[in-house]
């Protein structure tokens, strides 16, 4: 009998993001790990979905923007002269984090130049839409004490994408 995805299992995958016209985002050939039931950065639709699943399974996940990278938010777009912006800001792409006074930081992009005004999202880029991700599952075995306590895979730990 092979293994399958439980609590306090590391799970090792790949996987391919993509968005709603079935454009590919984002993918990793290289395996990223995460033990199931402990990590908070792993979408819990992904978490429901690996439940119970074995190694070489392929799963597919549509994850709507409120389970997963949430709502477009307009009052996250900041606009200003470019007059007013530090030059190494004024280009398409690049991000910039800013922190309020309690110390919390936000990054921005900046998404649009023009007119003399610049334009910022702190949205994250896959906010408002629903994506899905292929997953593939590469590895499943039991997680060590440390893994379980601290809730990261020792090796390969998967990034947190829904914060930006």
């Amino acid at each position: 009998m092979s293994e399958k995805v439980a609590n306090q299992k590391v799970v090792t995958f790949t996987y391919s993001i993509m968005d709603e016209q079935g454009n590919i985002q984002e993918q990793s050939d290289i395996p990223m790990a995460y033990v199931h039931g402990s990590d908070d950065r792993v979408i819990p639709k992904i978490a429901e979905a690996m439940e119970g699943r074995t190694i070489g399974e392929s799963i597919k996940v549509a994850v709507p923007p409120k389970d997963g990278f949430g709502e477009f938010d307009e009052s996250l777009i900041f606009r200003d002269k470019l007059e007013n912006v530090p030059e190494e800001y004024c280009e398409l792409g690049k991000e910039a984090r800013f922190q309020n006074e309690n110390g919390q930081t936000k990054t921005m992009i900046v998404t649009k130049i023009e007119n003399g005004e610049i334009e910022l999202d702190g949205n994250h880029p896959y906010a408002g839409k629903t994506m899905t991700f292929n997953l593939n599952i590469k590895e499943i075995r039991d997680a060590t004490k440390e893994e379980v306590g601290s809730g990261i895979a020792a090796q390969n730990a998967i990034p947190d994408n829904r914060k930006h």
